[in-house]
């Protein structure tokens, strides 16, 4: 049975937990990397090239059964399932479906330990408008996939849903990218012909689980082969995660956003009490240690709340922040979402509108998020496993 000394063989992309399942249990293979995997095979006596097989299987091919991984010889098929080993990607055990064509989907790992949320928007939300790419040829179809890394979350902003679950625990590897592998398996989506962006944007702060999130990225850049410059991460400003992520190499580092959500500090101690840790500049200074790809932009997310944060003067401060950073920014604004017991009101949509308008005046970059799958409570910040719609075959 594979033990604890393979982790003495694993690379730094996902570490093996010593601590295996009592045998009889399942667990899974699913969420390590082919070089993992290489060193399982070579344990057993096998020919290390077998891990790659397995990797292609579980991560391009999509396979999800043992017994379905046919390049594998039978007997090794039936030795690791005696082993208790599975596949154990994570599954869609719910879809909710929008009337715009969005889908959130409650995500159920092998654990049974609960779920998580991840939503498909097709065509996106316009969170990637001014990356330079809308003009590409040869896409059939774009998406965007919306990336949980938490299954709830600790950072507490008031106008979330999410916060009103709490921080219940972290998502391993496996269960990351296993939301994205069994989005595309789904949608039949085609790796290299069709545009997906991923956004960890979903449930939880990606930085507060920071090794667990980055293994994914790997996992998704390495064995899936999906681009990072498709993918985009967001911090409530966690400023140890910031200058960890400036440390990464570009070839897998995604690209960054940071959830700004207020003009100052004051009124973002109010909205969002990280603030108090690690006031706006700190997380300004920490982003400034980011060393961007050409072309590449930072994104400052701007979460619009009626009355609070959408005034036009919150613009100019917003613009005059912007101007301070001396970085390639792009401001996203998102028309604050509603959900039950969150005391704030829609902005007007002359509000935002005249809010973009004075930034672009001011020469910054803004775009507008559309709302995507609000009636099935899929939009930003309002995901929360709710269960009152009616619910689709998964």
């Amino acid at each position: 049975m594979l033990g604890p000394a393979v982790t003495a063989q694993t690379s730094q992309l996902v570490r093996l937990d010593t601590n295996l399942p009592p045998v009889g249990s399942k667990h899974s293979l699913f969420g390590l990397d082919a070089e993992t995997l290489a060193a399982c095979m070579a344990q057993m006596g096998e020919p290390a090239w077998r891990g790659r097989q397995l990797a292609e299987a579980m991560y391009r091919q999509r396979i999800t059964e043992l017994d379905q991984i046919t390049p594998l010889p039978l007997a090794l098929r039936a030795r690791l399932a005696a082993e208790g080993w599975q596949v154990g990607r994570p599954r869609i055990d719910a879809a909710f479906i929008s009337q715009d064509g969005t889908e959130r989907y409650l995500v159920e790992g092998v654990a049974g330990s609960g779920t998580v949320e991840t939503v498909w928007m097709p065509e996106g939300d316009g969170g990637e408008a001014g990356d330079g790419t809308e003009g590409e040829a040869m896409i059939r179809r774009r998406a965007t996939i919306c990336v949980s890394s938490q299954v709830g979350c600790a950072v507490n902003c008031g106008f979330c849903l999410t916060a009103k679950l709490g921080l219940q625990r972290n998502l391993n590897a496996g269960e990351i990218a296993g939301q994205v592998i069994a989005v595309l398996d789904r949608h039949g989506v085609d790796v290299g012909r069709d545009r997906v962006n991923l956004v960890f944007m979903g449930m939880g702060e990606p930085f507060l689980n920071y090794e667990s999130w980055m293994a994914a990225v790997r996992l998704l850049v390495e064995e899936v082969g999906l681009s990072p410059q498709r993918m985009t991460v967001s911090t409530s400003g966690i400023v140890p995660g910031i200058l960890r992520f400036a440390e990464e190499p570009p070839d897998v580092r995604p690209k960054l956003a940071i959830s700004l959500n207020a003009p100052n500090d004051d009124v973002r101690s109010k909205v969002m009490p990280i603030n108090r840790k690690w006031p706006i500049e700190a997380v300004l200074d920490a982003a400034r240690q980011v060393r961007l790809r050409p072309r590449e932009q930072l994104t400052l997310e701007y979460v619009l709340l009626g009355g609070v944060t959408d005034r036009l003067e919150h613009a100019s401060e917003v613009a005059r922040l912007v101007r301070r950073t001396g970085l390639p920014v792009k401001v996203n604004l998102i028309a604050w979402n509603p959900g039950p017991g969150i005391d704030y009101a829609m902005p007007r949509s002359e509000d935002v509108e005249a809010f973009r308008q004075r930034l672009v005046a001011e020469g910054v970059p803004a775009y507008l998020r559309r709302p995507r799958g609000r009636d099935i409570f899929a939009a930003c910040g309002q995901l929360k496993r709710t269960v009152e719609k009616t619910v689709a075959d998964a």
